[in-house]
């Protein structure tokens, strides 16, 4: 009996200890369940998405060198064309155009002036040569007087200045004609409308034979029917479609980054491969584009060399939509961290790592971003646990649990 109340008395203290123990378990806060994310290290690049346009790295055109009369063009879309050999377009004389009445009545009334100018040119010059075949005969019978004595020598040399005088009129009569006939020529020419024109059969006028500028293919004709075309115009366009360059038009922030040579890879072409790029020029001036949703933006337009070779891009044509993702920066061996595990505190970055089993609080010096991850520079180590997309129940000291160990 007086063992048996020591004992008794200890068993009571066990089971209040217990109890105890038991009611301030109860009451602690449960552990918080998060997704832990170790810190890892290995290589990181960041890099600039955009859209891009693939073009034909040199273009010709074929431009008319006169005004005249193309003919149907003898070659079509598609067409491969040999430099200096093929003939791309072949232009005639332009027709003559239509006259209305009041041209036509005009024309005729300068016809009519000019046939009588013609006459009176040819009276003046019937004058003149009348006039100097009688100087002429006046001076052979001076001659004649002065040699048997009985004229002057006066009067000998004024009729052979008079003859001199009248072959000169002669002379300005018969240019005055020629003048004259060549304006009647000129309008008449001017009364002859398209009916005046001759047959193609019997055409003796020369054309005008193009021929291709270089080897390639025919990339766009502007139009294949017969027309009437001024001198610049463009007739057609020559290329090679498989020596291509691609073009983004870069936003401007992001083209800070970017410097020739950067390194490029294209997707989502049509291809199951990937082709390789390389910015070749950066232009130096911004332009503004509305984007969809109705937001100025600045842009930069970069053209990249394609350095995949045409067989592994068969199919890639011009004008051709690409999306490209340039490397803007890369590095090895980077210790980095997933971006839902950062967040702003007191002015810099910091995140949750686990630390037996409880949350604490680290400040951390932030590198690089990319689309997923960040370079941490200091602050943590490789194979820490940090808390992903840490949430307003997550304070330093807080107990957490992994939602993947939870689960299990």
């Amino acid at each position: 009996m007086t063992h048996s109340k020591p004992l008794r008395i200890l068993l009571l203290g066990v089971l209040a200890a217990a109890c105890l123990g038991a009611l301030v378990w109860a009451l602690l806060p449960s552990p918080v369940l998060v997704d832990l994310v170790p810190v890892r290290q290995g290589p990181m690049q960041a890099t600039v998405s955009a859209e891009g346009t693939t073009r034909i790295r040199e273009t010709w055109r074929v431009t008319a060198p006169v005004t005249g009369e193309v003919m149907r063009a003898p070659v079509h879309v598609g067409e491969a064309v040999i430099g200096g050999e093929t003939v791309v377009a072949v232009i005639e004389p332009a027709e003559p155009p239509f006259l209305d009445t009041r041209d036509r009545r005009l024309a005729e009334a300068s016809v009519t002036e000019a046939q009588a100018a013609v006459r009176l040119a040819e009276a003046s010059l019937l004058r003149a040569g009348t006039e100097l075949s009688h100087l002429e005969t006046e001076l052979a019978r001076y001659v004649e007087l002065a040699q048997r004595g009985t004229a002057p020598e006066t009067a000998l040399a004024d009729a052979r200045q008079a003859v001199l005088s009248a072959q000169a009129a002669r002379d300005v009569a018969l240019s005055d004609l020629d003048m004259r006939r060549a304006t009647l020529a000129r309008t008449e020419a001017q009364l002859a409308g398209p009916e005046a024109r001759e047959l193609d059969s019997v055409r003796s006028e020369c054309c005008i034979r193009l021929t291709a500028p270089r080897t390639g293919t025919v990339l766009d004709v502007a139009d294949e029917n017969a027309r009437l075309v001024q001198a610049g115009e463009t007739l057609l366009t020559i290329g090679d479609p498989v020596d291509l360059e691609i073009r983004v038009d870069l936003l401007s922030s992001d083209a800070v980054g970017v410097t020739r040579g950067t390194r490029a890879v294209v997707d989502r072409w049509g291809g199951e491969s990937l082709i390789e790029a390389e910015v070749r020029q950066i232009e130096p001036s911004a332009f503004t584009r509305i984007s969809a949703l109705g937001i100025e933006e600045q842009r930069v337009p970069l053209v990249l060399d394609i350095l995949t070779p045409p067989e592994e891009r068969v199919g890639l044509g011009d004008q051709y939509r690409v999306y490209v993702t340039l490397v803007t920066w890369a590095a090895e061996d980077v210790i980095q961290v997933p971006q839902s595990t950062l967040f702003r505190n007191s002015g810099r970055w910091a995140l949750f790592v686990e630390d037996a089993g409880r949350a604490n609080l680290r400040a951390v010096d932030v590198g690089r971003m990319t689309g997923e991850w960040a370079q941490i520079l200091s602050g943590v180590e490789v194979g820490e646990r940090v808390v992903a997309y840490p949430g307003s129940t997550i304070e330093p000291g807080v107990r957490l649990k992994a939602r993947d160990e939870a689960d299990g």
